[in-house]
């Protein structure tokens, strides 16, 4: 058994001690006891392993969270190696936020000679998708209500996430969807690791300022490394360095990605954040969702059955009323009510 498997005590104590806080979140009730209650657990590295001492950086308040606009990596500092995948320079992009104009798709250089032969050959495919009208957009996990995985998660806009930290665990938690990533503060991985859509991840701290995420076991199906779909195997390696600044209202982080079945070399991106009130607002991905306008977009994931169960297409769309209906009418037909209600008709 690998040693998060033995950690099962210490995710049942957290997630107990965070139920209450997501079930006010997913029911849209009281912000101000889900603050409370993150409060709590945002501030336990402080509390448990002393004052404040420069040797954990705080990323973690119910006070303030970090967010970001625009989807796109940006290059390394100097001698960290090349850069991530970049725009086709035939297909200029064109942003909302890049003034008056006709706002145009994310169209990845297929020809950069980092990819392997495969690797363009999917992105193009999916490029001439778009190009030629077939597609209204490209795909993009947070537009098609997918989990991101690792890295590009890191890319969700406009939206901000923020973290929990405790000596064992690092939770980073996205207000899309609730999203949620689990880092485990260990110096090594289990020796099977069964791939899923935020892999396995390790973590530690250094200088004081840094955190390092170690991630491995992300599975492959709809995941991505960048908005350019950008694809990767299942032997994807991808190390994450969170670098708090000195006046800590800036978050930046140095991804180095390795994937020796779709990349030449490794890739280095970075990131940055800026601190902000955390607002606590519930962002759910799913509702109203739908290509109203015949563009032939990417559909959300869905179950063919309303239960919580989760599967490997996707996450499963929860029916509560439905269940509730059924559990209702079950209680209404059976025998004993059945006659309880006969007994209180005769009694009026």
């Amino acid at each position: 058994m690998s040693k998060f498997a033995k950690n099962s005590n210490l995710h049942r104590d957290l997630s107990k001690a965070l139920r209450h806080c997501a079930s006010i979140a997913a029911l849209g009730a009281s912000v101000t006891v889900f603050a409370a209650g993150a409060a709590a657990l945002a501030q336990a590295p402080s509390q448990e392993q002393g004052p404040a001492t420069g040797e954990i950086p705080e990323l973690a308040s119910a006070q303030f969270a970090w967010l970001v606009l625009g989807v796109n990596w940006f290059d390394p500092p100097p001698g960290w190696g090349r850069g991530p995948i970049k725009q086709d320079p035939a297909y200029p992009f064109h942003g909302n936020r890049d003034g008056p104009g006709q706002v145009t798709p994310h169209i990845g250089n297929t020809k950069d000679p980092v990819l392997k032969p495969w690797a363009a050959k999917q992105m193009q495919e999916s490029n001439d998708e778009v190009l030629s009208g077939k597609r209204g957009l490209p795909f993009s996990a947070q537009s098609a209500c997918y989990p991101g995985g690792v890295p590009e998660q890191l890319l969700t806009p406009a939206l901000p996430f923020y973290f929990i930290q405790t000596p064992k665990q690092v939770w980073m938690i996205w207000e899309t969807d609730h999203m949620v990533r689990r880092i485990y503060m260990a110096d090594q991985h289990s020796e099977n690791v069964k791939p899923s859509w935020f892999g396995e991840s390790i973590g530690h701290y250094e200088n004081g300022d840094t955190l390092v995420i170690d991630t491995i076991g992300l599975q492959a199906k709809n995941s991505y490394l960048d908005w350019f779909r950008t694809p990767h195997t299942e032997k994807l390696h991808v190390i994450e360095r969170f670098k708090l600044s000195a006046d800590g209202k800036t978050l930046e982080v140095l991804v180095k990605v390795e994937d020796p079945d779709t990349l030449n070399e490794p890739l280095y991106m970075t990131r940055r954040w800026n601190k902000v009130p955390n607002q606590f607002l519930e962002v759910v991905c799913a509702e109203n969702n739908g290509d109203h306008f015949g563009k032939n977009l990417f559909p959300i994931p869905h179950a063919d059955t309303p239960e919580a169960r989760p599967s490997s297409s996707g996450w499963g769309a929860v029916d509560i009323l439905s269940q509730r209906r059924e559990r209702r009418e079950t209680k209404r037909r059976a025998p004993g009510a059945l006659l309880i209600r006969a007994r209180n008709r005769r009694a009026s």
